[in-house]
């Protein structure tokens, strides 16, 4: 795994588009470019980059262009929820008994676009296990699918970085790491730690998710969260002390994105993201 270097001296700070869904993509770079990020976050979804646009060749060399020119770097995410259900959240799965193989086509399709964007790794998560599906059929399944998007990422030199997700069918660090063991811990399967779903759900204290994850760390998302809560906040209104986390992210030899992740802020979205750089360098110990 080779995450993208940071500045020297500091982390490498990012910000979703998930969290711009009132703007054009190039207006969204344009703006992150301009506050002073580092990176940004690609969702892959209907409003900013569609996976499945006729165009899409044409789309990704634009915007490789673009960001080379803005001197952003980028990771790609696949956690919009209903890219390919209008009606269910984050569904089929790769442990769907019919059309897993929809979502091992997205995958794929990501993992192509993160290769010619030279985006270092493509963000997954589990989705929701089918319901009434026994674990150790769903693990089967999981695994499985995992694998046939792996060769195809091993094939472009691209990493998988595996989210936990809290109440989807993997939603911990430990779920992570045992299924990355499971997978026969390949060097290209990795982690995406979320700070606030860590907070959130996790078994672990939040520092101790962040050792657990530290070995395989290939993206970072960051929001503040409560407790049993699943909803993202901006930094510095939930629950979570974040200077000791960014301590930990720095101390750990981490030097890809950390990038925020507040879906629910499209409609304030340039001063959200103003805030949020603002409270990571002062919260980021020297």
């Amino acid at each position: 795994m080779s995450p993208i270097p940071g500045p020297p001296g500091r982390l490498r700070y990012g910000f979703g588009t998930n969290g711009f869904g009132c703007h054009r993509l190039d207006d969204v770079l344009s703006v992150l470019a301009d506050l002073g990020y580092d990176s940004v976050g690609l969702t892959l979804d209907h409003g900013h980059l569609d996976p499945f646009a006729a165009d899409l060749s044409r789309q990704v060399a634009r915007l490789t262009r673009r960001l080379d020119r803005l001197g952003l770097a980028v990771m790609v995410e696949t956690g919009a929820p209903y890219l390919l259900d209008p009606w269910h959240k984050h569904v089929p799965t790769l442990m769907s008994a019919t059309n897993a193989e929809r979502r091992v086509d997205l995958l794929a399709r990501a993992v192509r676009i993160a290769a010619d964007l030279g985006a270092p790794a493509v963000q997954l998560c589990s989705g929701p296990a089918p319901e009434g599906m026994a674990e150790v059929e769903a693990w089967k399944r999981l695994t499985a699918g995992c694998e046939e998007v792996l060769g195809i990422a091993q094939e472009h030199g691209v990493a998988l970085g595996f989210e936990p997700e809290p109440y989807m069918f993997v939603d911990t660090v430990e779920r992570v790491v045992d299924l990355r063991r499971r997978l026969g811990d390949p060097d290209l399967f990795g982690i995406t730690l979320d700070i606030g779903h860590a907070h959130c759900v996790d078994n672990l204290p939040l520092l101790g998710c962040v050792e657990l994850a530290a070995p395989y760390l290939v993206n970072v998302q960051i929001e503040d969260m409560r407790r049993g809560v699943h909803e993202h906040l901006e930094l510095g209104t939930g629950e979570i002390d974040f200077p000791p986390v960014l301590a930990a992210l720095k101390a750990s030899g981490y030097q890809g994105p950390v990038s925020v992740e507040i879906q629910g802020a499209s409609l304030n979205a340039p001063e959200v993201a103003r805030r949020s750089l603002e409270f990571l360098k002062a919260a980021e110990p020297v």
